[in-house]
């Protein structure tokens, strides 16, 4: 999560600190897709707006230590989405936050979108997976080093955990390395 003194984030960007230091141009290739998978269509940005508690993760950094992670989407009047992420480090026994802004990257109707917390540099968002009801949801990043899966509530069934982790391992996802998100409530 952020850290807001020391500007460090990229819960969803994938970016990372390097980013700042890169063109915009190449920064762009951070909002693609990784290879062989699709993004959801059609999507329904206005049932995904809300509050997600992220399940599980791949490993980084930045959310080491870090429980009870939860992401919010609202809609912003220029038709951008605020991206409010928070978690709880154990370590450093304080919540971290950080507020970004995501865009759909072309069509509406496809779950693509680009997410940034540094001013113009962008990371791809990919929802790759959603049930009916929008309860659960499967998200990559722009390669393979991104995945994460979220819920509205602070758990998900076996079956939809079955089926998303059969999902991204066809497309080379390792998931016996993801971190399974600790959560103390239920909110």
């Amino acid at each position: 999560m952020h850290d807001i003194k020391s500007n460090k984030w990229p819960l969803i960007v994938g970016a990372g600190l390097g980013a700042v230091a890169l063109t915009v141009g190449l920064s762009s290739s951070w909002v693609s897709i990784p290879k062989g998978a699709t993004a959801v269509q059609p999507f329904n940005l206005q049932k995904y707006l809300g509050k997600w508690f992220e399940i599980a993760r791949m490993p980084f950094r930045f959310e080491k230590s870090l429980r009870d992670v939860t992401a919010v989407y609202t809609l912003n009047s220029d038709d951008s989405i605020r991206v409010d992420n928070r978690g709880y480090d154990v370590k450093e026994q304080k919540w971290k936050e950080s507020i970004g802004k995501a865009k759909i990257v072309n069509d509406p109707n496809e779950a693509r979108l680009k997410v940034s917390f540094f001013g113009p540099f962008y990371a791809g968002y990919n929802v790759l997976a959603i049930d009916a009801d929008y309860n659960y949801a499967l998200v990559a990043g722009h390669n393979l080093s991104y995945l994460w899966i979220l819920s509205r509530v602070t758990s998900i069934p076996e079956n939809v955990k079955t089926q998303y982790l059969q999902l991204a391992e066809s497309l080379g996802y390792q998931t016996d390395k993801l971190i399974w998100t600790k959560h103390s409530s239920t909110e």
